[in-house]
């Protein structure tokens, strides 16, 4: 059974799993669902030279920060401070080296500045990435800090000219958030009006709730003057109470003064000064840490209900996603050949819908039908073709030099034959555009199959097999609709013809043959006739064609598109079908984002025991 002390730990540990698995908030973070954001945490703020690093270093009681002129914090510092029993041995261990205990605090300021060099060089750049330091100590109480580079107004030499907005930017993205509660560091011997750190608090917190105020460097005004209206509140309010602080001079820097010793000479200095004597009590590193930590822990237990709704929701989301992208594919054959088999499926699925109205596209090929085909049959040149001069001529050339007798048969036959070769262009403009339709609904269903988008090269085998296949669907369509006009052409409807008046003139006898066959008038009615006849026929194709169509394209493609390549498919090596199903290597990255992420979700990592949390009395866990 412990405190709601236990509590800070289990943020600890899924802070370092998240940090681990690239959720470390902070600018720049990826849109994968975070954790960080909703868990508790204190973000250390100053400007530079404010004494940020010595309240870090007074709370921990041990120097272990690098120090220096210019920004020498480059990188948030996740600070984990776990109290020990008994009288342990003080020691650090860093995230990025699980298996290292550093016994010795001048080696952590080493590694430290040397795992900042490996992210942004020996330059004097900035990076979001954070490094995860945990501090076991008797010395300290169970506490997380985390430490932001120092703000600052003009970049120096080295630096790029966007810096000072760089920080900024990175800082803000740490305390705008609702969970964060700010430190914010301000120097005794400065104008709080001034101070970087109680600027952006007003910011970004505006009514206090989050914000605890120190005051450093009280020892360094000037004689005369003194800092209690700050302290007190009365300068700048907050619902926090404001902490003095006492750091250690350059003079006990230089000499390596015990932290332990600094701590009891801060001490002595708030219980024997005649200006702050009174708040002694509510003064120094030793009350902050403690503030601090016992606010933390309230806060923590004040967030766990929201902390576990994200959790449940997130778990949802991602399980989703996972089973969006597919999960990872056996190495065998057998196996293979399955997901292969199973993608396909998946397309022609998606292209049937398309053709059968479940979403957009197959409508086109209604739409060549409906509106293409009838206006290139009107367009067609009839009008010139029985036209009075041409229906003379190839009469009078089929009747050769014995004119006809009663009906210009040869002449039907060949301004029929004539008029029903236009018919063969609509037809096959008919074909190409539903062959373009099929194509480009390939291409729909290929990118909105959501099982294929992690395997390109899939893609692109399906692709080509389709492709290959509607070209064969278009050519025996094509030869169909032809056959069609062929057809049209090589028998006629006889009955037509057998109802037509011989001769249109009332009063004439249609056997006489003294009536001149070459005259206008009759030479119009063969012209009438013959648009007629092509007129029913027109009526014919424009059913015929679309029949044929479907039957020879739309049909097939619905039936066999993929044949050919089944077959072919299904006689591939093992070598090949992992050729085949070579993953999109950014999605093969974000799944294993996601899954490890579920896995910080689900088991590895301290929510289990928050939802434990959850389920007890308040204030008691069991620890493993």
């Amino acid at each position: 059974m412990t405190t709601m002390e236990s509590l800070i730990g289990l943020v600890n540990r899924i802070q370092r799993a998240c940090t681990v698995l690239g959720d470390h908030g902070g600018e720049g973070g990826s849109s994968l669902p975070t954790l960080w954001e909703a868990l508790p945490s204190v973000a250390v703020v100053g400007g530079q030279s404010s004494g940020k690093s010595s309240v870090l270093e007074s709370i921990v009681g041990r120097d272990f920060l690098p120090r220096g002129s210019g920004i020498v914090t480059r990188r948030p510092l996740v600070l984990q401070l776990h109290k020990t029993e008994g009288g342990k041995a003080e020691y650090g261990e860093f995230l990025h080296a699980p298996r290292k205990r550093f016994n010795d605090f001048a080696a952590i300021r080493k590694e430290i500045e040397d795992e900042t060099d490996r992210i942004t060089g020996k330059s004097k750049q900035i990076s979001n990435i954070p490094i995860h330091l945990s501090v076991y100590s008797p010395n300290v109480v169970n506490l997380t800090l985390i430490d932001l580079p120092g703000m600052t107004k003009v970049a120096v030499e080295g630096q790029p000219e966007s810096i000072v907005q760089d920080i900024d930017n990175m800082v803000r993205s740490y305390v705008e958030k609702p969970n964060c509660i700010i430190l914010a560091i301000s120097p005794a011997n400065q104008d709080i009006a001034t101070s970087d750190a109680i600027k952006l608090a007003r910011e970004v917190d505006p009514s206090g709730d989050r914000t605890f105020g120190v005051l450093t460097k009280l020892d360094l005004m000037d004689k005369g003057t003194n800092a209690t209206d700050v302290l007190e509140g009365r300068s700048y309010r907050l619902q926090h109470p404001w902490v003095g602080l006492v750091n250690r001079s350059q003079a006990d820097i230089n000499k390596n003064v015990d932290m332990i010793a600094a701590r009891r000479k801060e001490r002595e200095y708030f219980e024997t000064s005649p200006d702050y004597g009174h708040l002694a009590n509510k003064m120094g590193s030793e009350y902050l840490a403690k503030l601090l930590s016992k606010h933390l822990e309230s806060v923590i237990r004040a967030r766990i209900p929201s902390i576990l709704s994200l959790i449940n929701k997130t778990i949802n989301e991602l399980e989703s996603e996972l089973d969006r992208l597919g999960r990872p594919i056996a190495g065998d054959a057998g196996a293979q050949l399955y997901t292969i088999l199973e993608m396909c499926r998946a397309f022609d699925r998606v292209f049937k819908e398309h053709l059968d109205g479940g979403r957009p596209g197959g409508d086109r090929i209604y739409g060549v039908f409906d509106n293409q085909l009838p206006a290139a049959l009107r367009k067609l040149p009839f009008d010139r073709h029985l036209s009075l001069q041409n229906v003379r001529k190839v009469v009078s050339e089929a009747d050769g030099y014995q004119p006809h007798l009663i009906a210009p048969e040869q002449g039907y036959r060949r301004l029929i034959d004539g008029s029903l070769s236009f018919f063969k262009g609509p037809a096959e403009a008919s074909v190409d555009a539903v062959h373009l339709v099929l194509k480009e609904l390939v291409r729909k269903s290929i990118a909105e199959t959501q099982e294929l988008k992690r395997f390109p090269s899939l893609q692109a085998d399906i692709a080509a097999a389709a492709n290959e296949a509607l070209e064969r669907f278009r050519d025996d369509s094509r030869k169909t609709v032809l056959r069609l006009v062929e057809m049209e052409s090589s028998y006629l409807t006889v009955d037509f013809f057998r109802k037509l008046p011989l001769d249109s003139e009332k009063g004439s006898n249609p056997t006489a043959p003294t009536i001149d066959r070459y005259n206008e008038s009759h030479l119009r009615r063969i012209g009438s006739n013959v648009t007629s006849y092509v007129g029913m026929v027109c009526e014919t194709m424009k059913n015929s064609i679309p029949k044929a169509i479907v039957y020879c394209q739309v049909r097939e493609a619905k039936r066999s598109l993929l044949d050919h390549f089944y077959a072919h498919v299904g006689g591939r090596e093992k070598k090949q079908l992992g050729a085949m199903l070579d993953e999109d290597p950014s999605l093969m990255e974000k799944r294993g984002q996601l899954a490890k992420r579920l896995e910080l979700y689900l088991a590895d990592s301290a929510v289990p025991l928050i939802e434990e949390y959850a389920s007890k009395p308040e204030g008691h866990i069991c620890l493993s």
